[in-house]
């Protein structure tokens, strides 16, 4: 399945990423699809709520902190020159424009694709941080 083929499937919002996903687990269901291996397979089902999931990332250090530990073993890399399907931490404004945040998204084209409550929406941010697939996976 390509990018666009998977941002086009119909995706549900669920917290904790067992009912649906949520940001971060819908990018780790993208790493799934191309590699076989779920990055967040530990992180499933811990938490069922918005609060749950601060609570996770603060506990973990941050966003970054959180969801690195589980790319690198698989053989993505961090980059600073994202390409299209590539996952990333951006900081973009929340999707009811109140706040802005660190938000998991995947490269598409000149914009960020994210998984909202209710729907993908794609958008312009500002990188945080990023890693690229392994070559055999692209």
């Amino acid at each position: 399945m390509d990018l666009r083929e998977f941002l086009a499937l119909p995706h549900l919002f669920g917290w904790g990423g067992v009912v649906g996903d949520d940001c971060t687990t819908w990018c780790a269901s993208w790493v799934r699809e191309r590699t076989g291996i779920d990055p967040a397979a530990a992180l499933r089902g811990t938490y069922s709520t918005e609060i749950g999931a601060h609570r996770l990332i603060a506990r973990a250090g941050g966003l970054v902190a959180l969801v690195e530990p589980t790319l690198l073993p698989i053989g993505l890399v961090r980059t600073d020159e994202p390409t299209d399907g590539d996952v990333a931490i951006v900081r973009a404004a929340s999707f009811d424009g109140t706040t802005v945040s660190e938000i998991s998204a995947i490269k598409f084209g000149p914009l960020w694709a994210m998984l909202s409550p209710g729907r993908v929406v794609a958008k312009k941010a500002d990188l945080v941080a990023a890693w690229r697939f392994p070559h055999a996976a692209r």
